[in-house]
Parts: structure tokens; sequence; C-alpha cells
């Protein structure tokens, strides 16, 4: 046999590639110099700093650059481009003097697990790295900023937050009143701010480093996006989002145990996403347990051919009990709403979802009960949704919550303000806040990864013939 014979038109593994140009865009990053031209620069502490021992390329420069986009066709013979971004960590000059800085804190919106490690690591970091000595916490959300005093945090203070759920700040949705926030920060001599909260939380931010910029003021603005939904895009994932779906996967074995040990048990689990369906898709994955995964990126129905009762049937029939996962931005269009509930928002101005999971409950039993009457039936619904937001963060969530602290740290120290911190591929990197506000990560149901979903569970793909 000639084993150097080939007689397809595959390329060798080896065979070079030429031809192809990738055109790198650097995204332009606010810094303060932009509209205070004469800032002094000072040598960072961390030249001096007993913890460190710099070596060649600790600090990093303006060159210092992440890639957004990693995967090419490299036998294209056409010109790509891509987006970069500033990379995160320590620089040699730095644009404050540590010892007249003023650091505040904030975290807005709903719980998360993480929040505390995040601001412990603030303070930690300002403190051990930097030498600041003025670090305060604002209370209560946005509204902290003009309705109530902040609180002094000091290393001995935030020992042991992160052992704790929830925020030790305490936090609120709403409360946005642009001018009293930026008041109060230039009232009391802030000249960092740090911003932790979701969506809502970042779209102010922006507002409040846009005011800061038309004021010029000496204040340097960084926000770490919180959203357990892990729905920011841009980002690898969103801190707590790992820890979710751990504790997630423990509601789903509870509902299989539940649904095994009854006659046509159905174990019914409603997960957190509101317009992202991460934290189920992956729960999903890993617990094995589900045999329907739903989610707000891939409409369902009910009735029919191809709908959910009638795999839910086939699927009873099988096994004698069914496991399904809902994420409570799921089947909104579908659940009937009066005219005020249309109209219904909450406090961060976001529409009001129904509860999908109890109306699926109720849904699921009224269909039973019209096709199986006198056949032995049960649903049971568990909702652990404020069970996991208020845990603790796991230990990979507390190690990134770390490093997304002290990213931050470092990029308003070397000036940069108005921007997010956050990993690329695995690389830390300072993204502009007014992109990331906007951005989404939604699943998308054409790659591998909901293939994936659909062939563990083998659930219908809820196309209509």
């Amino acid at each position: 046999m000639n084993r150097n014979n080939n007689n397809n038109n595959h390329p060798s593994p080896n065979t070079n590639i030429e031809n192809t140009a990738i055109n790198v865009n650097l995204v332009p990053l606010p810094h303060l110099t932009d509209y205070l031209p004469n800032l002094k620069t000072h040598s960072t502490p961390l030249q001096h700093n007993h913890f460190y021992h710099p070596s060649d390329g600790f600090y990093l420069s303006h060159s210092d650059v992440i890639i957004r986009q990693t995967i090419y066709d490299l036998t294209s013979s056409s010109t790509s481009s891509t987006l970069a971004y500033h990379r995160a960590g320590p620089r040699k000059q730095i644009f404050f003097e540590p010892e007249k800085v003023r650091a505040a804190i904030v975290t807005c919106g709903g719980l998360c697990p993480g929040l505390n490690t995040v601001i412990r690591e603030l303070v930690v970091g300002l403190w051990e790295q930097y030498g600041v000595r003025e670090i305060y916490g604002i209370k209560a959300g946005y509204r902290g900023f003009y309705s109530m005093d902040p609180v002094k945090l000091d290393v001995k203070m935030v020992h042991n937050w992160h052992k704790r759920g929830g925020t030790v700040l305490e936090t609120s949705r709403g409360g946005f009143d642009l001018n009293k926030i930026v008041d109060a920060i230039e009232h009391r001599g802030y000249n960092q701010v740090y911003i932790i909260g979701g969506d809502g939380t970042l779209r102010g931010a922006v507002k409040i480093f846009n005011e800061i910029q038309r004021r010029k003021l000496y204040v340097g603005v960084a926000a770490i996006p919180k959203t357990v939904d892990n729905d920011v895009g841009i980002i690898d994932r969103s801190f707590g989002f790992q820890t979710a779906v751990e504790k997630a996967q423990q509601a789903i074995s509870a509902a299989h145990v539940e649904a095994e040990s009854a006659p046509n048990g159905i174990g019914l689990v409603k997960l957190m996403g509101r317009s992202t369906g991460h934290i189920a898709l992956n729960a999903t994955l890993s617990s094995r347990d589900v045999d329907c995964c739903l989610i707000p990126e891939n409409e369902f129905y009910l009735e029919g051919k191809g709908g959910l009762f009638e795999f839910i049937d086939d699927r009873l029939k099988q096994n004698g009990h069914a496991v399904v996962v809902v994420a409570e931005g799921a089947g909104q269009d579908i659940i009937p709403r009066t005219d005020a509930q249309k109209q219904e928002k909450d406090e961060s101005g976001n529409p009001v979802f129904l509860d999908v999971g109890v109306w699926l409950k109720s849904e699921l039993k009224r269909w039973w009960e019209r096709d199986h009457k006198g056949e032995l039936f049960t649903v049971k619904y568990i909702d652990p949704t404020y069970m996991i937001r208020a845990v603790t963060a796991n230990a990979t969530d507390n190690l990134y919550c770390t490093l997304l602290a002290h990213s931050a740290i470092h990029g308003i120290m070397a000036g940069y303000t108005g921007f997010v911190a956050g990993p690329i591929k695995g690389n830390y990197a300072y993204i502009p806040m007014d992109e990331i506000a906007v951005t989404k990560n939604l699943v998308n149901t054409q790659d591998h990864n909901w293939a994936w979903v659909r062939s563990v569970t083998t659930q219908p793909d809820f196309q209509r013939t």
C-alpha cells in the first residue's frame, strides 16, 4: 500500500497558509487626560511594595492589548478585522497620589454570589497594594450617594466578608438621580468610584461618567459587571455564574428525586435568566437529569405536534417520570396577561415578568386532567432563585472576583476611566463602559452547546411544521 498517496482535496495539516491578513483595531479607552490634560504622573508604589518583586513584563504599557476575536479561517484570502482592548494590569506611572485618594464603592441591583468578595478585594487591593486609607462604602445602591452617610472601610473590617452571602453594603434597585449622585461625589471629595451592578446599573454608570467628564472632575470611574444570568456581552462570563450553576444543579437533583418517587412524576425547576438561558443550559448539561430545557432564546409551545405536552407524554410513557428546567424569561410571550400587566415595570425600568414556573405547573395539571382522567399525576415545583442569589461564592468565583477587583484598581490608578474590567478569552482587559452596557450575551441556539443540550435531552426543537 502506498501510504503517501493522497487522492482527496483536503490540505495537509502542515500546509503553509499564505495571503492571510488580520487588521487589529484598538478600541479607544477613556482617560482622565482626555479632559484634564495637565495631570501629573507619579511612580507606582508597587515598585516599593514589599509584597512585590517586579520583573520584566510585570508592568504593562499602552501597547499591551488583547484581541477580541481569536478564531479565523486561515484559508481565506480576504483581509479580516478584529477589535483589541487595552490589557488590564499594573502600570509604572499612575495618575493618583495614594495618600490623596478617596474611593467610593457601591453595589446596586439584585444579589449575586461574590458581591462581598468584590467589595473585600477592592478594599484590600487599594489598602495593601497602593496604600490608600480613605475608602468608603455607599449603602443601599445609587440612592445611598445622596440619602445616607457612607461607611468607612478598612482591611480589618472586611476581613471575612468573602465568607458571607449578599452584600454587607446593602443594595436596592432604582434611586438613580444623576445630578444628586454626581453632586454627592463632588461634595464628598471622592476621586475614585467603583460601581458593581448589572445592565441597568451599567447604564447608570455611563451617565455618571459622562456627567463627571462634562464637569471636568478629577474622578475615575470603573464598573464591575454583576449579573448571575451571565448576560453581559464581550467578557467571558460574569462573576457568580459558576456558583449559580453549581447550586442550580442541586435543585435539579432534588427535582429528579421527587419525580422518580411518584407515578407519572414531573420535577419542574425554574432558574434565573430573564433574557438569557445560560444558567439553565449549563445546569442541564452538568446534571444530565433534565428531560427538557426551556430558555428565552428558543420559543416553545405546549399543544400539538412537536409541542411540550406531546414530548412529556412520550417521556412519561418511557420512563415514568420527567424533569423540566425553565429559565424565568422563557415563555413570557405565551403567558396570558392583562393590559395592566403588559405595562408594568420594576424599579429599574425592566418589564415585570410573570412567574413562568407557576404558570407552567398549572398548565401541566390542566393538560393531564383533560387528557388522562383518573391517572395519577404529580408536579413538584422548585424555585431556588433566592437561595442561589444569596449563597457565598464558590472557590472559582472567589478567585475570579479577586482578579476583577484588582484589575479595576490598576486601571483607575493608571488614569483610565469609564471602563469595565473583565476577561476576554481568559485575559483581563479594560472595555469602555458605554460599549459593554449595550452588549448582550445571548445563548446561540445555532451552535454546538445548544445542539449538545438537545442531544442530551432529546427534546424537540419546537419548530412547527
